[in-house]
């Protein structure tokens, strides 16, 4: 097995390696790097997000192409909700705008199944979004990964 057909913290999770996954999962998708973020997920992965559904490396690839096309300035904080030995609960919030320059905060749960591996098979995604002034913007750190010091959602009362 290739070093990139692996994702540490493996299963079965404890508290520790559960926050750890989540916080590696939150960094890799504030790259916007579609290819990137496709390789914690198994070439065979299972998607639904919102209304869309994707099967394996080349359609999470698509879906992330056009989902960070759209969604500009994407900064994302993951939290974790809960967890079992090769599952992984979450809540989320990203804030993004447009091409017009509208601001939304969306707001969402998801549900991961891991590999023996550490790859993702199954991600389950429901979302919402909210629309909000620029002025209400929470996340405010350079585009990239979200600096240590700043505020979780918890913190921000989401």
């Amino acid at each position: 097995m290739m070093p990139s057909e692996s994702r540490p913290p493996f299963p079965p999770f404890n508290a520790e390696t559960a926050v750890e996954k989540v916080r590696l999962a939150e960094d890799g998708w504030n790259t916007r790097d579609p290819q990137r973020v496709s390789l914690a997920y198994s070439i065979d992965s299972h998607w639904r997000n919102r209304a869309e559904f994707a099967n394996g490396r080349e359609e999470i690839i698509a879906l992330l192409t056009r989902k960070w096309r759209r969604e500009l300035d994407y900064r994302l904080i993951k939290e974790l909700w809960t967890f079992t030995d090769n599952r992984i609960a979450v809540r989320f919030a990203y804030e993004c705008h447009d091409d017009s320059n509208n601001w939304y905060r969306s707001y969402g749960n998801e549900n991961w199944e891991f590999n023996s591996d550490g790859l993702m098979v199954h991600r389950y995604a429901c979302i919402n979004d909210l629309p909000i002034r620029e002025a209400d913007r929470l996340f405010h750190w350079p585009l990239g990964r979200r600096p240590d010091d700043h505020p979780g959602l918890s913190d921000l009362g989401l």
